[in-house]
């Protein structure tokens, strides 16, 4: 009789010829402390071989390069800027003045520094240039000196913000090491004890048996029995649990002859004899215990699940339940995979409450699970019927609702199985792969096949496969070898894995063409435990590098659980690279401490960073220690300031904080090992969450401080994993040439409800910028504009910034599409100074909107409102800018449908991680309805137009807006002064001259942004001669006042003339009247009461603006051309174009209407469409027609006009005929412009884009 105790157990390393050692076992609840584990004197360190030569195969002859953290570089030619010229400032320790230099982008960092070398010494004869590095000013990174410069992320940044590049030159010999590992390290013994808490007394002797004597009395054979009963409790101790202690093995207890799996016929059998360790409380909470028994492989059951009779809790020593039954799956021993799970749940039906109990109280009691264990069939050395500790992974009744971060007061119930005793083991022996295998061309298979296999393989992923093209695909498979990718779902495909399946498939993936990392991350997800599956996916994986290692490392820590032994390929890559990089090392280490939250999976995850920390040095050690003590310290703080009430709210309690760094010195953020602090400043943002706004003083005095935002009660793993997809769309987009000026910032959870996120400097939230012209702000057009044109006064600077929001704004709009970002109101959009748009707080996505009631919050496809339109067309017309953003939009979503697969498997191996919005199928199909795979470009294009379309026609959004404004207003600070929205600064009576007398002196036309007036108001001031002009628009006027009147009563200030006339309010004589009365104002006003004529608010209202200066005022009053576009003139009437992409496939002709630019208007904006002919058509039966635009001159359509059954010889003769005609209701249509273009004329074989001039009757060219 083979008997298997279940319990919470894994071997760290196990190999075939024996060799290994276990690890101890562990409580449910786990923390690491590096280096202090249990003393020698209590218990002897187990060593883990496989450590030890994983990390001594990777030792170095320089140790102090293993502390150093080396900027990430991305190698594409894209990002490398050939022929861009760089301005380096390089700062140096035996020079007075930093040096600054202009260097080409592709020169090397070796380079560089040979320059910089030239400058600090006058012999070089003697000086190595690898005995310098380049360190960033401000963060503990530095260049690698291989690579050129414009390959590193960080000049990549200042490239894309227009920031200053500054570098040290620094000794390596200088730097810091206490990060390093040392030879010590590597000399050290491999123990895995000291890092995990052993939590039963340590047992150090060995046990073993005595040869038995040749004459035996009775008694004597007691004893025998007895020590064999108490060898064999021995043995099933140290194989159930971590021992510190292994029994001596005779030769007569060898296990026996083994016998193949594959030829054994008979059903898998096993007897469920009882369970042990049942906790008090569930004897007297429950009855009717029963176990559910289930067999599954791949996520997948073999059959149904059988169980168990029902069973009461019995007292012995101890409570167990016994139910000694044979469970007997209706699955034979040869048809099991090899990676099958036995699954064993523990059921019982609570006990009724005192006082009620019938026949019918007790029926409508459910059965609850209180436990599960889930354990491979066949363990490390493949052999089935022996206890699951040969490198399996950890599995143990665990009980459901114990918290993974509380260890429970009871110890955990154990299973006991025994398998049948016979004189053989069972072994599954992995066959080869199968000699035969063709590969044929897929052009060798008919239309329709070829038809039926593209629209399978185009679904681009394996879980939305109907039966119809698994069948298809499999039968097909030496067909597919030209598409790389479909390799996960020909494996999927597979009819079975069982032993008789293997051959075929090992063949079908030795033969493969070497897939992408992208591509081989399908092969790791839950549907493929297969091992030599899963070792290819490695291989292929193993020589990405570090820089996309880390961008795809969550997903691999989480492929993790779907190992079914701890010594597996994926473990080990993932630790050779962890001990080559630090900054791998340090992700993975803050990673898998997140995965100790995992009440499924947390044992396994101990163990990993228990390896993690014994492949570490003792510094990094230390320095783990340092962060998480910092973490915890400002979690008690945040908690603090939370639950404090709003009126006595404060950050009180920072004494601990500065505590720690007194006593530390320093310390590294989890955000990012190259942001190195020494101190901190705190407050805290008035929300409904309370965060901590952090300041940490730089420890690199050419730094400035960092700013971090500390969450405590938020699970950030959302935002973190909504961050990462956005991350990897920017760099698909910059790989493909396309910089879309994405905000890129860390965000980090270092625990359940609490983590860091990075504050992007000079950034203000669409809320604050809209309520600067006042709470209905969310519905005007002009405040980001106008928001926007105070922070680039200039013109040169203007444009910089429209154009930066124009590329950042397409990027949001297709980033919060394709991942169903909700939840979006104008607080968690924000926008910087140089014009970048980017999101935060990501609380939602994958389509979970919030509700009022049934009606969804987010009405609209994504946030694309009328004030961003108005910036992007300069104005409340479209302009031929807007085409330039759809055009952004719809390249841009192109680009990421083409990585859908990708974008699949990084969410499909995230299923299991615990985050509510991303638990099943159902969340990971809203990103594919959203990418649509199916869908051609331009069937794209113009499905994202049309969501452009709905967006910015939604009124929804900004309703949305205005009620966050209402519901944001109980947390505006009383102390909050007022400020004019299009004033980039506050200016007072100290820092300018006092205003004697103000007087307007007349009214100005203007056509830009907006028609209307605007008047030139002449200020004198006190000192002599100083005379300026300023403009304002009664806009300005008003707002003014209504500011004064949030800070003055009304009767301190004069009264505002009304903002409505009779007749046109937009007129001349209206302008004339208006300037009378605010003449009469402005003078009331300054010479009003001390306070309110001398208040900030009329200092700032009256001081130049920059466009106040560029316009010239008063010796050019009326500009015919001024410099500023606020206040520019119409440029007058231009001849109108088309934008057409025409193609010819299959027979049919592809019209796409794209935009219209510069129609010629007679009055009033035209309501244009377009509509076309394939001329000669006599009958007429060639008409086309686009869509209506209303009230614009510069429509978009992006509509699709297609004619079918045309013969290319016939299109030959034929001539496109388009006219663009203004839709005039009950009269005739207006012709604004037409074009004729004879096909025979392009080259019909390629996709014709371009634009064609609108005129009378004519013929068009490109």
């Amino acid at each position: 009789m083979r008997r298997w105790l279940l319990s919470a157990t894994c071997w760290m390393c196990e190999y075939p010829d024996g060799a290994g050692a276990s690890c101890s076992e562990t409580p449910h609840n786990w923390g690491v402390r590096g280096g202090r584990g249990k003393s020698q004197s209590r218990a002897a360190p187990l060593t883990c071989p496989c450590l030890s030569r994983l990390r001594s195969s990777y030792s170095t002859k320089d140790y102090s390069l293993t502390g150093l953290v080396w900027s990430a570089v991305n190698l594409s030619p894209e990002q490398l800027g050939h022929g861009v010229s760089l301005k380096v400032t390089v700062v140096c320790d035996s020079l007075r003045e930093p040096l600054t230099f202009t260097c080409d982008c592709s020169s090397t960092v070796d380079l560089l520094i040979y320059q910089a070398l030239c400058y600090t010494h006058d012999e070089l004869h003697s000086i190595d240039v690898e005995d310098f590095v380049l360190k960033i000013c401000g963060l503990e990174e530095f260049l690698q000196n291989k690579h050129v410069l414009g390959s590193h992320e960080y000049i990549q940044h200042c490239r894309k913000f227009d920031m200053d590049i500054n570098l040290q030159l620094m000794k390596r010999k200088g730097l810091r090491s206490d990060l390093a590992r040392t030879a010590n390290d590597d000399q050290s013994p491999s123990t895995l004890n000291h890092y995990i808490h052993l939590q039963e007394r340590p047992i150090k002797q060995t046990i073993s048996s005595h040869p038995t004597p040749p004459r035996v009395t009775p008694a004597e054979r007691i004893v025998e029995s007895l020590t064999a009963a108490i060898l064999n409790l021995v043995e099933l101790y140290c194989s159930t649990f971590n021992a510190d202690f292994q029994p001596a093995v005779q030769g007569s207890r060898e296990h026996g002859a083994a016998r193949e799996a594959r030829l054994l016929s008979c059903p898998l059998a096993f007897t469920v004899y009882a369970t042990h360790r049942i906790p008090i409380t569930w004897a007297a909470s429950y009855e009717d215990f029963y176990l559910s028994c289930s067999l599954s492989h791949g996520g997948k059951e073999l059959c149904s699940p059988l169980l168990t009779k029902k069973a009461n809790v019995y007292k012995y020593l101890f409570h167990l339940i016994i139910w000694d039954q044979q469970i007997c799956f209706p699955v034979q021993v040869n048809r099991l995979p090899r990676e099958t799970l036995l699954s064993v749940t523990l059921f019982a039906v609570p006990v009724p409450p005192p006082g009620g109990s019938s026949d019918t109280n007790k029926q409508r009691r459910v059965p609850e699970a209180l436990g599960w264990v889930t354990t491979p069939l066949f363990n490390f050395r493949q052999y089935v019927g022996r206890p699951p500790c040969d490198g399996a992974w950890p599995g143990g009744l665990r009980c459901l609702g114990d918290t993974p971060c509380v260890a429970p007061t009871y110890p955990l119930p154990l299973p006991q199985i025994d398998f049948p005793t016979s004189a053989f083991e069972v072994k599954f022996t992995s066959p080869p792969a199968a000699e035969f295998s063709p590969r044929y061309e897929f052009g060798s298979l008919g239309e329709e096949d070829q038809r039926k296999l593209r629209e399978a393989m185009q679904k681009k992923s394996l879980y939305w496969l109907m039966d119809t093209d698994r069948k298809r695909l499999w039968e097909k498979r030496s067909h597919c070898h030209a598409a790389p990718g479909a390799l996960p779902m020909l494996l999927a495909s597979a009819p079975s894995w069982e032993w008789g399946c293997l051959p075929d498939i090992y063949a079908l993936l030795s033969q493969w063409t070497y897939m992408s990392h992208q591509d081989a991350l399908g092969l790791l997800h839950a549907t493929f435990p297969d091992q030599e599956v899963r070792r290819t996916a490695v291989q292929w994986i193993d020589s990405i590098s570090d820089t996309e290692l880390l961008d795809y490392l969550p997903q691999l820590v989480q492929a993790l659980k779907y190992e079914c032994y701890l010594d597996s390929p994926l473990v080990r890559f993932l630790m050779k690279r962890a001990i080559c990089d630090l900054k791998i090392t340090h992700y993975f280490f803050w990673l898998l401490k997140d995965g100790l939250k995992d009440s499924q999976f947390s044992i396994r995850y101990q163990y990993l960073l228990a390896a993690l920390l014994c492949c570490c040095g003792k510094g990094l050690r230390e320095e783990f220690d340092r962060q998480c003590l910092l973490v915890s310290t400002l979690a008690r703080l945040a908690q603090q300031v939370r639950d404090a009430a709003p009126s006595a709210r404060q950050v009180g309690g920072l004494e601990d904080v500065k505590q720690f760094f007194k006593a530390h010195g320093s310390c590294r953020l989890p955000l990012s090992p190259s942001l190195l602090v020494k101190g901190i400043d705190c407050s805290y943002f008035n929300s409904n969450a309370v965060p901590l706004k952090l300041s940490f003083q730089n420890v690199d005095p050419l730094g400035e401080n960092i700013r971090v935002i500390f969450k405590c009660g938020d699970d950030l793993r959302q935002d973190m994993l909504t961050l990462q997809m956005i991350r990897i769309m920017n760099k698909i987009w910059v790989q493909e040439g396309l910089d879309m000026r994405m905000v890129i910032f860390r965000c980090f959870s270092t625990g359940r409800g609490r983590g860091m996120v990075e504050m992007i400097p000079n950034a203000e939230t669409l809320r604050k910028i809209q309520v600067e012209h006042g709470v209905t702000g969310s519905f005007k057009d002009r405040p980001l504009a106008d928001w926007l044109q105070k922070h680039n006064p200039g013109e040169d600077e203007y444009e910089k910034a429209v154009e930066n929001f124009i590329y950042s704004c397409a990027g949001c709009c297709v980033a919060t599409y394709v991942l169903g970002i909700c939840d979006r109101h104008n607080d968690n959009i924000m926008l910087k100074t140089t014009g970048h748009m980017f999101h935060i707080d990501f609380g939602r996505f994958l389509g979970h909107a919030q509700m009022f009631g049934n009606i969804k919050r987010d009405r609209a496809p994504f946030v694309f409102t009328s004030d961003m339109a108005y910036v992007i067309n300069g104005g409340d017309k479209p302009s031929s800018r807007f085409h330039d953003f759809v055009d952004l939009c719809c390249q841009a979503y192109n680009l990421i449908r083409k990585h859908t697969h990708l974008f699949l498997n990084l969410l499909g191996l995230m299923l299991s991680c615990g985050i509510p919005e991303l638990s099943d199928l159902e969340d990971l199909k809203y990103v594919y309805d959203a990418l649509r795979p199916q869908d051609s470009d331009a069937d794209a294009t113009t499905y994202f137009t049309r969501l452009i379309e709905s967006s910015l026609g939604s009124v929804a959004t900004k309703l949305n807006f205005f009620i966050h404004n209402l519901a944001q207003m109980k947390f505006t600070g009383s102390d909050a002064r007022p400020t004019l929205s299009f004033a980039p600064r506050t200016h007072t009576i100290k820092t300018s001259s006092r205003i004697r007398d103000v007087f307007l002196c007349r009214h100005e036309r203007v056509f830009n942004p907006s028609k209307g007036y605007t008047y030139v108001v002449k200020v004198q001031r006190e000192s002599p001669g100083e005379v300026t002009f300023v403009q304002r628009t009664f806009e300005e006027f008003q707002e003014l006042h209504n500011k004064l009147r949030l800070l003055f009563p009304s009767s301190l200030l004069p009264s505002f003339p009304s903002r409505f006339i009779i007749g046109r309010s937009r007129g001349e004589a209206a302008a004339e009247r208006r300037k009378e009365e605010l003449n009469g104002y402005i003078w009331h006003l300054i010479h009003a009461a001390p306070e309110v004529a001398e208040c900030d608010l009329i200092y700032t209202f009256f001081h130049p603006l920059p466009r106040d200066e560029k316009a010239g005022l008063p010796s050019h009053p009326c500009p015919s051309s001024p410099p500023d576009a606020t206040w520019a003139r119409p440029l007058g009437k231009v001849g109108g174009e088309v934008k057409l992409s025409i193609s010819y496939k299959n027979n049919k002709l592809f019209i796409m209407v794209m935009h219209i630019r510069g129609l010629v208007r007679d009055g009033n904006d035209p309501d244009p469409y377009v509509k076309t002919y394939l001329l000669p058509d006599p009958q007429k039966t060639t008409k086309r027609k686009t869509k209506v635009a209303r009230k614009t001159c510069n429509p978009t359509y992006n509509e699709m006009l297609v004619y079918d059954g045309i013969p290319r010889g016939d299109l030959q003769q034929r001539e496109l005929r388009l006219s663009v005609l203004s839709e005039e209701g009950f009269w005739e249509n207006i012709l604004l412009g037409e074009v004729g273009i004879r096909l025979h004329d392009l080259d019909l074989a390629q996709e014709k884009m371009g634009w064609f001039a609108l005129g009378s009757r004519g013929h068009g060219t490109l």
